[in-house]
């Protein structure tokens, strides 16, 4: 039995269709027919249709939850297939809560799928999550898992949480009222780019799945009232080591309730990175559009790898990986670089930040300036080249 009573209560008689589709769950002890009815009565919240939201929206559909919601604004692109199996090669380009409805509603005709091409935010995740029971946070940021755990904390629902990066996952419950909320977990987010995402640190193509289908073990748990909730304990997974480690978490008995969604005072620079060392995707390409004309003298330099500079470059840019520079500092640029400005780039700018904090000491002895591409290659496909590719 769980310590905690059943999250909704039952819905109408099981069919004939469903008695057959859910009969091994039936068999359950905990589960049973009343708790599947409990299923088809439950409404869930799956905020991403990305790597975690793809194991856990097709689960939560096969195990026959009733009402499904998928928030997610992205459209897929050719990187997602690599972990984010709800989608296929045919999808690329479309909206991923519409592909990914489509997967569910073909994997389980009898639940109800709602989509929210929506990007979650402090102004409306409180009434989204409010039509729901509970809520899986897949996010793939900072931002939006504190507007999510807020949003939980003002409606009165659980939230089942998981994280990636890499090869390793984390996944907990969160509930206001009932345990520790993810503000217990981590107080104060990050300073932006002290914690990479999975576009610059990468993920393990299977880890998704790992840690997703704990995430549907621990929904099904709460919605029936079956078994020991993570609540109060954060699983740490280390898929390489192949290993899990639990950890007690306790809510904060200092910490004011939550009474209102808020963004965190989280999106900032990393410590010491001064505004005027950044440049943007708009203004780099003005100033490559002078040095062409004669007008301006800067070194413009990728301290992304080779295969990523394949995919997709700025032309005009030099390569140095980043490796060479944080062991070689200055002498690994080239000779061109070494008496002119300096702009770096990588993919998204963490990597070109750690460049130029590494080179900082030498350009803090001479005229010239080092600065490095705000949002790095994302932005610039973003804002100056949008045909070419994203990875």
């Amino acid at each position: 039995m769980s310590p905690l009573r059943p999250l909704v209560p039952p819905g109408p008689e099981l069919t004939r269709e469903q008695l057959e589709r859910y009969a091994r769950h039936l068999t359950l002890p905990g589960i049973g027919p009343l708790g599947q009815r409990r299923l088809s009565s439950a409404r869930v919240l799956v905020v991403g249709a990305g790597g975690l939201g793809s194991p856990a929206l097709q689960y939560l559909a096969a195990a026959g939850v009733g009402t499904i919601g998928i928030v997610d604004d992205d459209v897929v692109a050719l990187s997602n297939l690599q972990r984010q199996v709800v989608h296929t090669t045919a999808d690329v380009g479309r909206p991923k809560a519409d592909s990914a409805a489509e997967t569910v509603t073909a994997l389980n005709p009898l639940v109800e799928v709602r989509t929210h091409p929506v990007r979650l935010a402090a102004d409306n995740a409180a009434q989204l999550l409010g039509e729901y029971d509970l809520v899986l946070d897949g996010a793939d940021n900072f931002a939006t898992r504190y507007v999510v755990s807020d949003a939980a904390a003002v409606t009165g629902i659980p939230c089942v949480w998981g994280s990636i990066l890499r090869f390793e996952g984390q996944v907990s419950v969160f509930w206001a009222g009932h345990g520790p909320t993810y503000r217990d977990l981590y107080p104060e987010a990050p300073p932006d780019g002290e914690v990479p995402s999975c576009a610059e640190g990468g993920v393990f193509g299977m880890l998704p799945a790992t840690v997703g289908s704990v995430m549907v073990t621990e929904a099904v748990k709460l919605i029936t009232g079956t078994g020991e909730p993570l609540l109060g304990r954060v699983l740490l997974h280390d898929a390489l080591a192949m290993t899990w480690r639990e950890m007690r978490l306790a809510p904060d008995p200092d910490a004011s309730p939550v009474t209102a969604v808020a963004e965190p005072a989280a999106v900032r620079a990393l410590p010491g990175t001064d505004p005027a060392e950044t440049v943007g995707a708009a203004e780099l390409a003005r100033l490559l559009e002078r040095r062409a004309r004669g007008e301006a003298a800067f070194a413009l330099v990728d301290v992304r790898e080779d295969w990523e500079r394949e995919l997709v470059a700025i032309d005009g840019a030099v390569p140095v990986p980043l490796q060479q520079i944080l062991d070689r500092g200055a002498d690994a640029l080239p000779p061109e670089a070494r008496g002119a400005d300096l702009v770096l780039h990588c993919k998204a700018g963490v990597r070109s930040a750690a460049a130029l904090a590494a080179l900082r000491p030498f350009f803090a002895q001479r005229e010239e300036r080092v600065r490095h591409l705000e949002g790095g290659v994302l932005a610039w496909v973003e804002q100056v080249e949008p045909d070419r590719p994203v990875y």
